[in-house]
């Protein structure tokens, strides 16, 4: 049996078909052909969702105070303390926080009860953090929430401008759409607009690596050169738009300065603004590096402005395009699912728009004023202001800036709900209450991706334990609120068909927000519905937005917005005279807690990392491959250091992903600057004033262990999942590990063991190895220094069934023997092809292209993440 279904990581939105295999219990995972996202590929991340899907670590029971208790009781506990805290300090005491890894239909659920039944707008999503400043900006142009593009348009440009945007990592499925449509159009441009120079840089025509915070002046001065040289489309300004003349005047006030201010040089700058004014069909395709800023909204205003004023907008290839993060950030957006809207994209601040939602929600009241959003949200906890939360979905300890704050905001905290499908993340240590939600696999309802394309995720799997999704946990608490008659849903499809049925109430063609047309869905149309995109006409969805030229503003018109452009809050000091930026690695996703499951995706970044300027680094007194530490004015974190060549003077760069579970020191989020957009609330997550010190250590080493380690007391580690081992680095300021230590952590203290063990105690280097009938269970390696021998080719003697004498004398010396292979790190994740495997092959087959390495490792030939890596092999080669 095959499901059709859609992945739940980035907002690209790709179809996935899972096929169940009852007989062994595991879950192959392939692309939908058939599906217009991703016309059936999957980047590393989505091939590799079948190892995900297990049950180790889930939680599978409700939990109160740390006392497993039967749902009734769980729920009960949740509802009585709830009424007993709205009833002591009102309904602005609770608050909930949500994701855009829920479904819409819970989304949809967890808004009407908190803005329609208890009266509050404290409810705020995850999606505060990357999207919220496109939200705003869309609304200040618009008159709505739209994205007026489509992915079709990426193949139809003529320049495709994308800001901020590591496309080829964070969605590669999306670059490897322009990549193709690169080899079919040769014509098509791409320019990259970016402080770092990236994988997507790859396929760069042109890359403008800008000062960090600096977006607002280049697109005032490409606003002012389209302008000043003739490319104003003045029937379209006229026609169509209100604001242009105080936007232009702004614009040509700071395009002087900004050569200066953007670090980049005139000439560089008008081959841009060339660019840009000599194409018509022109996509600016922007995300995390424009909206998590504390000038966001301004930046995409900006961007927007630009293709205002020449009129790009509305038609096949061009318009602004805002790239999602999540998977379903957009169908939160579409049911209220942020502290400042309501649901079907009414708004909070408009009294007939409430009239109109309380009237269909037919509900006691509805909040008349908009709820905090995700930072103020906790804040609100840590003073006392708000006393219950209940967090879905999501790891705010990890993720929100200054989490540290967060911690003791929720050790504060009355009431703390979380439903999770995990046991163990940083959040759920503070729970007072665990719910048990449904995963991935066990999950049914919709999903909208960034093209406004609604796709079903269908369950595959049975509930397992305790677990139930998370609308029925909102519906049932909702009941015992005394609620039951509103929240009365026997099935998400009863959902879905209320969130459509409001989206036409009242609309007419005012919303762009329409699908009421499948309001009527019956229970088999809503299973096999396929993909479609609002708004929906006659059961057809639409591909475009805006074609007439009329926009969502009352009168029909966009609205240019004048950006004075401004630095970040909180500029570099001589004590913090580095930009911290912060960012996703190719094959992780958020805080790790699927991702991190699978094998597959830990090999290409097994460990935390600080990339900086080897000039950085040197005047930091840190040197590449040790450990550092990086500090701002909320916190710190240990990682090691790396020099890419990628990062400009001045700046560090950070992944986001891990944190307790992963690395005993390494969550950014309390580096981060709490700082936020002062219209969408969104975080400055690219520009922390930071500096870098030596983290001095007396020992590096590393352990794997086919058994999970649970007794490691070193400084610092770093754990990821091997295909057949765990595997730990480890560094440490006391006596490095010796014989006893290797063998106390690996269960191999009974001298009848097979043990096999290698020390140098002048050199600072031990060695040692537990075998079990004469397979490897688990080694240690120790040094002094930093440069331990490849955990790639230790990697390959797990998977061997017996050690020979050459393996074992091998793990004595620290490395292969002639006869034995080392793939070195992993470049190729979808296929394991290391970097070692690329460079031979290459230099033996004397290999010249991307596609030849292609056809002989088969690198390359999936989700084309790598692509920039193997080329880059190749000029080196060359």
């Amino acid at each position: 049996m095959s499901v059709r279904t859609t992945c739940p990581y980035c907002g690209v939105g790709c179809g996935v078909i899972a096929r169940p295999n009852a007989a062994t219990g595991e879950v192959a995972i392939g692309g939908d052909p058939a599906h217009p996202a991703n016309r059936g590929r999957l980047c590393s991340k989505g091939s590799a969702l079948g190892q995900t899907l297990g049950l180790d670590g889930r939680l599978l029971h409700p939990r109160v105070n740390g006392q497993r208790v039967s749902t009734d009781a769980a729920l009960d506990h949740v509802a009585g303390e709830f009424q007993r805290i709205i009833a002591e300090h009102g309904p602005e005491a609770v608050a909930f926080y949500v994701s855009g890894q829920l479904l819409t239909e819970d989304y949809y659920v967890a808004n009407k009860l908190m803005k329609g039944f208890i009266g509050t707008a404290n409810i705020d999503t995850n999606s505060r953090l990357c999207m919220s400043s496109a939200v705003s900006g869309h609304k200040r142009a618009f008159g709505e929430d739209v994205v007026p593009v489509c992915y079709d348009d990426l193949e139809l440009a003529e320049l495709i401008v994308l800001v901020g945007s590591n496309t080829a990592w964070c969605h590669p499925i999306l670059f490897q759409r322009i990549v193709q449509a690169r080899q079919q159009n040769p014509e098509l441009k791409v320019v990259v607009i970016d402080p770092r120079r990236t994988a997507t840089c790859d396929i760069a025509d042109l890359h403008l690596p800008v000062r960090a915070g600096t977006d607002v002046w280049l697109f005032n001065g490409l606003l002012a050169y389209l302008d000043s040289h003739g490319h104003a489309n003045r029937e379209f300004i006229a026609n169509h738009t209100r604001g242009a003349d105080e936007t232009l005047r702004v614009a040509h006030e700071s395009a002087q300065s900004v050569p200066e201010t953007c670090g980049i040089d005139v000439a560089t700058l008008n081959e841009f603004y060339a660019l840009f004014a000599g194409r018509r069909r022109v996509i600016t395709a922007f995300s995390q590096g424009v909206n998590q800023s504390s000038a966001g909204t301004d930046k995409v205003n900006s961007i927007i402005n630009c293709h205002l004023l020449t009129g790009r907008i509305g038609h096949a290839g061009m318009g602004p395009f805002s790239v999602t993060g999540q998977p379903n950030a957009m169908g939160g957006r579409e049911v209220g699912g942020l502290a400042s809207t309501l649901a079907a994209h009414m708004e909070l601040d408009d009294a007939t728009h409430r009239q109109v939602v309380q009237t269909f929600w037919r509900s006691p009241r509805i909040a008349d004023r908009p709820g905090l959003k995700a930072v103020e949200l906790f804040d609100a906890i840590h003073d006392g202001t708000v006393k219950a939360v209940w967090i879905m979905a999501t790891n705010p300890v990890v993720s929100l800036p200054d989490a540290d704050k967060v911690k003791a905001a929720l050790r504060r905290c009355e009431l703390v709900v979380v439903s999770d499908c995990f046991e163990t993340t940083d959040t759920n240590e503070f729970a007072h209450v665990l719910l048990p939600a449904a995963g991935w696999g066990e999950k049914d309802g919709t999903v909208t991706n960034s093209e406004r394309r609604i796709s079903r995720q269908r369950a595959f799997q049975a509930l397992p334990g305790d677990v139930r999704p998370d609308w029925w946990w909102v519906c049932e608490v909702a009941r015992r609120l005394g609620y039951g008659e509103a929240f009365n849903y026997a099935s998400p499809r009863e959902i879905f068909a209320e969130h459509a049925a409001l989206s036409a109430v009242s609309n007419h063609g005012a919303r762009a927000f329409d699908i009421g047309e499948l309001a009527d869905l019956t229970f088999d149309e809503y299973e096999s519905l396929d993909p479609v995109q609002w708004p929906v006409r006659e059961r057809v969805g639409t591909a475009r937005l805006m074609e007439s030229g009329r926009f969502y503003h009352h009168d029909g018109k966009a609205r240019f917005v004048a950006t004075t452009p401004r630095l970040p809050v909180n500029a570099t000091s001589p004590t913090h005279p580095l930009v911290l930026n912060t960012g996703r690695v190719r094959d992780q996703w958020h805080t790790m807690t699927r991702s991190g499951r699978a094998p597959q995706l830990t090999a290409h970044s097994p460990e935390p990392y600080i990339d900086m300027h080897a000039q950085d680094a040197l005047l930091s007194a840190v040197t590449e491959g040790q450990l550092a530490r990086v500090e701002t004015r909320w916190g710190s974190m240990v990682a090691r250091l790396k020099i890419s060549g990628d990062i400009p003077r001045g700046t560090v760069f950070v992944p986001i992903h891990w944190n307790v579970a992963f690395a005993s020191d390494a969550r950014v989020g309390v580096l981060v600057n709490p700082v936020v957009d002062p219209i969408s609330g969104e975080p400055e997550f690219k520009h922390t004033p930071a500096r870098v010190t030596p983290f001095v250590v007396n020992w590096h080493g590393f352990v794997l262990s086919r058994t999970p380690v649970t007794n490691l007391d070193t400084t610092w580690w770093a754990i990821a999942r091997g295909a057949q081992f765990m595997r730990y680095e480890i560094a440490g300021r006391d006596r490095a590990p010796d014989s006893a230590w290797a063998r106390r952590i690996l269960g191999a203290e009974r001298c009848e063991l097979d043990w096999i063990e290698y020390s140098d105690t002048t050199a600072g280097v031990f060695r040692g190895a537990l075998l079990i009938e004469e397979r490897i269970a688990g080694c240690v390696f120790v040094s002094t220094r930093s440069d331990l021998p490849s955990r790639t080719w230790l990697s390959g003697l797990f998977a061997k069934k017996r050690l020979g004498e050459v393996e074992r004398a091998s793990l004595l010396n620290g490395g292969p023997t002639s006869a034995m292979e080392d793939p070195g790190p992993m470049v190729c994740s979808c296929f394991g092809v290391g970097r070692n495997t690329l460079c031979k092959t290459i230099a033996t087959d004397k290999l010249t292209t991307a596609q030849e390495v292609g056809r002989k490792l088969r690198a390359g030939t999936n989700c084309g993440s790598c692509l920039p890596e193997i080329r880059s092999l190749l000029k080196q080669s060359l």
